[in-house]
Order: structure tokens, then C-alpha cells, then sequence
């Protein structure tokens, strides 16, 4: 008896098609699932053969499972880190001072508030 597949599983499937949006799968209980172009890396991917071969056994994610038609939305990118971006540190040329409050904060704004209302008020009409 083949275990039922659900949403968070990570399985091993067999790349059965590539097509320029994604790659079909065969999954261990003989259902399709498909591996979208934008959960295979991300990195920029121009060519999904790149990554994945027909015949490739693959360890997936799976995002989604339909049992109605048993077919898997699966990735490639939440099992393998290999195709996930390196977090990059942003550093300033010129690193920002940071931001001092002022002792009376937005008091000055909200006294400044109701004048500038009646200005508005006056434009209008």
C-alpha cells in the first residue's frame, strides 16, 4: 500500500517532461505533479533543463496536492538550498546616521494640525 501524499511531504520523483514553464514529475504513488519555473531556483532560470534532466530523480517539496485529480504542485527550491539565493548584507557607501527624536516628538505636528485643517478648509470653499 503506497502512503497517501500530502501538502509539506518532501518525496523523491522522477522527471518525466520539461517544457519552458516548468518540469512534470511521476510521484512514488504514481500520481503527476509538476515543478513550476518559478519553484525550481531562486535564481534567475533560463532554461529548466539546466537544472533538472528527464529521467532525474529528485527530492521535491510538495506545495499542494489535488487528491481529486491527483496532481502535486511540487518545488525544488524549499528542499534543495543549492537553488536558493545567498541572503546578501546590504552596505551603504556612506552609512546613514541614525535617526534622533526630538524631545517634543510629533507634538509640534499635532499642535500645527488644526491650523493647517482650517487652511485647507478655506481653499476649498
Amino acid at each position: 500500500m503506497t502512503k497517501l501524499i500530502k501538502r509539506g511531504d518532501i518525496i523523491d520523483v522522477k522527471i518525466t517532461g520539461i517544457q519552458p514553464y516548468g518540469a512534470f514529475a511521476l510521484l512514488p504513488d504514481n500520481s503527476t505533479g509538476l515543478i513550476h519555473i518559478s519553484e525550481i531556483s531562486d535564481k534567475f532560470v533560463k532554461s529548466i533543463a539546466s537544472y533538472v534532466h528527464i529521467n532525474d530523480i529528485v527530492k521535491v517539496k510538495v506545495i499542494d496536492f489535488d487528491h481529486s485529480s491527483n496532481h502535486a504542485k511540487l518545488s525544488l527550491k524549499a528542499v534543495d538550498n543549492r537553488f536558493r539565493r545567498k541572503d546578501k548584507k546590504l552596505v551603504y557607501k556612506n552609512p546613514r546616521k541614525p535617526i534622533v527624536e526630538t524631545p517634543k516628538g510629533f507634538l509640534p505636528l499635532a499642535q500645527a494640525m488644526e491650523e493647517w485643517l482650517k487652511q485647507g478648509v478655506m481653499e476649498e470653499n
